[in-house]
């Protein structure tokens, strides 16, 4: 799909972290990285201001006709989720799906497209804070508990705030590619791709901020991600960074919310999806490149951490 025009549409009172995650994405020029721009404007009805919870005014919005051409209409949180958004907003959205263009809610936005109708037996990433609200306000939307974000038939849900981004970084690669989400991650000092739920947020408090801790992982993840093609063991990444081996997995999964192996898994593959796209290699030739000792080891890794094949996967994406 082609995805050259982004609307973000508020009313009311709305989230400033999760309008500037669009602002961040959609609306500013990453030209130096090599990332193709967006057409951009944020909306509401009749181009009227809107409140931002932490006190300020958000001013300068475009009409809401703007948004009537967007390939694809997102809508933060946006105050309040016990009531629908303006009727206009909800045409907006409704009429975004029925022309095939992608519409997104972030966080409590999803309350937004529910209201809409467009989560009716669809699948859906909610906050866990507000699941149960959610779900007895829309029984028929299938919401996935422990999803970051949620993908179904051009309509997508993130679960929070910071999986804004995630999801936002998932759209990237799918119109741009993996190379350009990985870029702009990096220039936001993010991860490529997330892949733990939200169910592990739930029962336990966010850790302390490490900055060493963090510094010392971040010069070994930039150590393998020179090694791809070759062989790494946690006995030899602990040794890189001084560590014992115990103490550097406890620092690794603070700092990367998972494990080296998983880790690397990713990395790889998230590899091996730029390799596809770009055309040129063979999957053996790819699966080499990746660290893969064979085409069929790479092909398990794809097909049960990606959902596909590579082959399928180079079908759809290939010149993306």
């Amino acid at each position: 799909m082609l995805l050259d025009r982004v609307a973000v549409v508020v009313a009311d009172e709305v989230s400033p972290f999760e309008l500037g995650v669009a602002c961040e994405v959609f609306g500013t020029d990453r030209a130096a990285d090599g990332i193709p721009g967006w057409d951009f404007a944020v909306c509401s009805p009749d181009g009227k201001p809107a409140r931002s919870w932490s006190g300020f005014e958000v001013t300068g919005l475009s009409q809401l006709d703007w948004a009537a051409t967007a390939d694809l209409v997102v809508v933060p949180t946006c105050a309040p989720r016990t009531a629908p958004p303006p009727e206009p907003v909800l045409d907006v959205l409704r009429a975004a799906h029925d022309r095939g263009a992608w519409v997104a809610g972030f966080c409590a936005g999803v309350f937004s497209l529910g209201y809409a109708g467009l989560l009716d037996g669809r699948a859906s990433a909610v906050h866990w804070v507000y699941q149960r609200e959610f779900s007895a306000r829309f029984p028929a939307a299938r919401v996935d508990t422990t999803a970051l974000y949620a993908e179904d038939d051009g309509v997508f849900t993130s679960a929070g705030t910071v999986a804004a981004v995630d999801l936002c970084l998932h759209l990237v690669r799918r119109v741009r590619g993996v190379d350009a989400a990985t870029a702009l991650a990096r220039r936001m000092v993010a991860a490529p791709h997330r892949h733990g739920g939200q169910a592990q947020f739930v029962a336990a408090p966010v850790p302390e901020s490490r900055a060493s801790d963090d510094a010392v992982v971040a010069e070994v993840l930039e150590w393998i991600e020179r090694r791809l093609d070759q062989p790494v063991t946690v006995a030899e990444l602990a040794k890189r960074s001084g560590l014992g081996q115990r103490s550097f997995l406890r620092r690794f999964a603070a700092a990367t919310g998972t494990t080296p192996h998983r880790w690397l898994t990713e990395r790889r593959l998230d590899r091996a999806q730029g390799l596809l796209e770009a055309g040129g290699l063979s999957v053996e030739e790819i699966a080499v490149a990746c660290g893969y000792a064979s085409a069929a080891a790479l092909r398990h890794q794809f097909s049960r951490l990606r959902g596909t094949s590579p082959s399928a996967y180079r079908k759809a994406f290939a010149g993306s």
